[in-house]
């Protein structure tokens, strides 16, 4: 198959898309640094593409199906610079080859961690991912997405002069992201229709999605910020029993409720039945929900 017929496809374009833009905002959350991130289709095989350059294999199953596999192939040059980076903005000033690796790891993890909730809104339903491992696949895809990742300071329209990083796609990801099963396709028609309806006429209610039923269901983790400190890397490692870490926030202040690590709600501090509870004072606003996902 032409490499043209799977990266053209519509929803194939569209989850590398925000597979990209999610790794350059983890790369930047991390680094305060926003790299240039993009990707194109390209044939051939890993070492071809790569010019022969050592590579660091992560394979990455997601829970929607079996044998549904992302793989990322990055080159040495890449995680060492992505960890490197990484590493020196926590206020490490000499990193080692095993902490370079670990972060990016790290990031690559939060980056495909996007791409399965980018499946599941492709399909209509929830899609997390599996655990990842340090391996490369058994048949290699023939086809691929390569990912160029530019930091700031390189000239603008020079060629890379690092091998692209590369990802591929399992036959059976491919084929659920561009033609789902029929339940998924259902899901996913019913979640259109509500929007339509909604976007329609304000007077008439839209019918219940058999989507968001299911989503009603689904778990989240609620956790309360007391407050937050930027402290060096080399005072953290000299915290012990008794050390006392100075917050942003005084006494007086209301904490955050957290849901999935997005501010939700604020509120003060009770004790319930010897348990310590939040009373919500108010709700946060759309840009402050926004504000706490970047």
């Amino acid at each position: 198959m032409n490499p043209d017929d799977i990266f053209s496809a519509e929803n194939v374009k569209q989850l590398l898309d925000r597979w990209t833009e999610s790794l350059a905002q983890v790369i930047e959350s991390m680094t305060d640094q926003r790299p240039e991130v993009k990707w194109q289709a390209a044939r051939g095989t890993a070492s071809e593409l790569g010019r022969g350059q050592e590579y660091l294999w992560w394979e990455q199953p997601f829970q929607a199906a079996p044998q549904v596999t992302a793989w990322v192939a990055a080159p040495r040059a890449t995680w060492e610079q992505a960890g490197a980076l990484t590493l020196k903005a926590a206020g490490l000033e000499t990193v080692e080859t095993t902490e370079a690796k670990n972060t990016w790891v790290e990031i690559l993890g939060q980056s495909l961690a996007v791409m399965a909730r980018s499946i599941g809104s492709l399909l209509g339903r929830e899609v997390t991912t599996e655990a990842g491992t340090e391996r490369s696949p058994d048949l290699p895809p023939g086809e691929w997405a390569a990912v160029t990742i530019t930091f700031a300071g390189a000239p603008e329209g020079a060629a890379p002069k690092e091998p692209p990083l590369l990802m591929g796609l399992s036959p059976q990801l491919v084929t659920l992201v561009t033609a789902p099963p029929p339940n998924d396709a259902e899901a996913s028609g019913q979640v259109s229709t509500v929007q339509e309806a909604g976007a329609g006429s304000a007077g008439r209610s839209a019918p219940v999605s058999r989507t968001m039923e299911l989503l009603l269901e689904v778990d989240l983790p609620v956790s309360i910020s007391f407050g937050k400190a930027k402290v060096p890397m080399k005072d953290v490692l000299k915290l012990t029993t008794g050390s006392i870490v100075e917050l942003d926030r005084g006494i007086n202040e209301m904490v955050e409720v957290l849901v999935n690590h997005c501010l939700i709600a604020r509120g003060e501090v009770v004790v319930v039945e010897g348990n310590y509870g939040v009373r919500i004072q108010e709700i946060a606003s759309r840009q402050d929900r926004l504000r706490s996902l970047r």
